[in-house]
């Protein structure tokens, strides 16, 4: 804690009464004579059960991890600022949008960024093949917006009933609790949108350098909604002013085997030593319609709005430049929702968005409980007033000095909440369809897959079609023959090199790529231990 925070604390304390002291305590305040030894009936035991001290303690010990993220559960984050342009391109920003973060040139918001892995869990190696998690939460002036988003740009599917699914083919097998890339291709294979992300995840880009040099995005369709309640389509884009860097699989191994920790050691002591990291905030605009003239549907997140005809407008600077103190308090109850917009930015008709806004701030009372919202990490930097009351760990109410306390709900003509004055003009699009269970219409699964692919640098294909016959070369031939066909749908060179590729290791004896070695790692563990005597 720095000098200045450790004072406020200070500051904070006296002028409530309370005295500050380096001498340990319990949780009730009470001086703690002895930590080193139980109560017990002779210096050999047994202990009794009237030892408050010791039960207390591990008691509370036995009970100090919540329940892990089940997406995204290996992270880091670091607390900084975002500093608004003004302006969108060379426009007023308020002809868009208006959120008040974003209107005043210098405008400082201050912001918390978690970064994480997805699939992996909490103590898994940051070398790991795995989009990574981009989060950030902006305390404004009108409460929170979070950002909840990835380092790639796209996702595996658009339609958020097959999360689940998608989840559970990528995490470990129920029975044998190994990740297992038979169960994730016999997905994919089922999963044509996928195509695009897994020609990302599977290249280099799958493997970010480090939290710092790699870029972020909204992933998802959102709105910006102006004064007059006129709406257009935004993407967002965080683009790392320290440069972009990936690793290919041979160079991740070679960190995971002397720190798989590299990327959380980086991040923390470039901010300690000043080295403060940064990234811009772009959008891309698009009209809020359907936009027969593409061949994709704009809310589609398997897909990428092209630069050429939707460029990058930038919008402000974000710069990190405090870590947290305390991990568990900031990083791990840091909890984030993509429903979590200020006026003047709103949701877009996008399926993958609407369900991961229910989603996300569901697990959020699950795992951090009813009250996540009272935590500082997570509480708005502005005044709150809710009706809402008690539940596990309220540790204040939302009252409000000259309002009748009496009074939990409204209206009311008893001196309760009244509701707020609008800001502009509500956005109010209309719709005029069937409720159905259907596709979207404008699928294009392959195409920008295989634009992706031709776009990559040789290396980059090179290292992509590695990795993807090392992972094919495990799964049943009718799996193979399907993801084979599906490349040869976005690009022929790209379906012919993984097609080669499996053609080669299905006849090289005694190999089948990654499967072997990982059988080989078994094997050497037992042949290479050493012979101990027992004790």
């Amino acid at each position: 804690m720095s000098n200045e925070n450790a004072e406020a604390k200070q500051s904070t304390m006296r002028s409530t009464g309370q005295e500050t002291s380096d001498i340990l305590t319990t949780r009730q305040g009470h001086p703690v004579y002895d930590n080193q030894n139980l109560r017990t009936v002779g210096n050999r035991g047994p202990a009794t059960l009237e030892n408050y001290h010791f039960l207390e303690k591990m008691s509370h010990f036995d009970r100090e991890r919540v329940p892990e993220r089940v997406v995204h559960a290996r992270g880091a984050g670091a607390h900084g600022v975002f500093e608004a342009y003004g302006t969108v391109g060379d426009q007023p920003i308020s002809r868009y949008t208006r959120a008040k973060l974003f209107q005043e040139k210098g405008k400082i918001t201050p912001l918390f960024v978690r970064f994480s892995t997805v699939i992996h869990g909490g103590h898994s190696p940051e070398t790991l093949r795995d989009p990574r998690g981009f989060a950030v939460k902006m305390y404004t002036e009108d409460g929170n917006w979070d950002l909840v988003g990835n380092n790639l740009k796209i996702f595996f599917i658009r339609d958020a009933l097959k999360f689940p699914d998608f989840i559970h083919a990528f995490k470990p097998d129920p029975v044998t609790n190994r990740q297992d890339p038979v169960r994730q291709f016999d997905f994919i294979s089922h999963t044509p949108e996928a195509m695009h992300m897994i020609t990302f995840l599977f290249s280099p880009w799958g493997i970010p350098a480090n939290y710092r040099q790699m870029q972020g995005s909204g992933v998802n369709t959102y709105k910006w909604v102006n004064q007059d309640g006129e709406a257009v389509l935004v993407k967002y884009h965080w683009e790392p002013l320290q440069g972009i860097k990936n690793l290919t699989t041979k160079e991740a191994q070679e960190i995971q085997a002397k720190n798989f920790n590299h990327a959380t050691q980086d991040l923390y002591e470039a901010i300690e030593r000043g080295d403060y990291p940064q990234w811009e905030l772009c959008v891309q605009i698009m009209s809020d319609d359907e936009h027969a003239e593409l061949d994709f549907d704009p809310l589609d997140d398997t897909k990428i709005w092209p630069k050429d005809q939707f460029p990058w407008l930038p919008v402000g600077r974000m710069t990190l430049n405090r870590n947290p103190v305390n991990y568990f308090a900031e990083v791990e109850q840091s909890a984030f929702g993509t429903g979590v917009l200020v006026d003047g930015l709103d949701f877009s008709d996008d399926k993958m968005l609407q369900g991961r806004t229910f989603s996300y701030s569901d697990t959020q009372r699950y795992r951090v409980g009813t009250n996540y919202l009272q935590l500082p990490i997570n509480a708005p930097r502005k005044h709150v007033a809710t009706n809402q009351r008690d539940g596990q760990m309220a540790y204040h109410q939302d009252i409000v000095e000259g309002v009748n306390p009496h009074v939990n709900y409204e209206p009311s003509s008893l001196g309760g909440l009244k509701e707020a004055e609008r800001p502009g003009t509500d956005h109010t699009p209309q719709y005029n369809a069937a409720l159905v269970r259907a596709k979207i219409d404008r699928q294009n699964n392959f195409k920008q897959a295989g634009e992706t692919y031709r776009g990559f640098e040789e290396w980059e294909r090179q290292e992509l079609i590695i990795n993807l016959v090392d992972a094919l070369s495990r799964c049943p031939t009718h799996i193979q023959d399907k993801m084979i066909e599906m490349f040869h749908a976005c690009d022929g060179d790209y379906g012919n090199r993984v097609q080669e590729g499996i053609r080669q290791a299905r006849t090289m004896e005694g190999t089948d790529g990654a499967a072997a070695e990982a059988d080989k790692a078994v094997k050497q563990a037992e042949e290479k231990g050493r012979e101990a005597k027992p004790y």
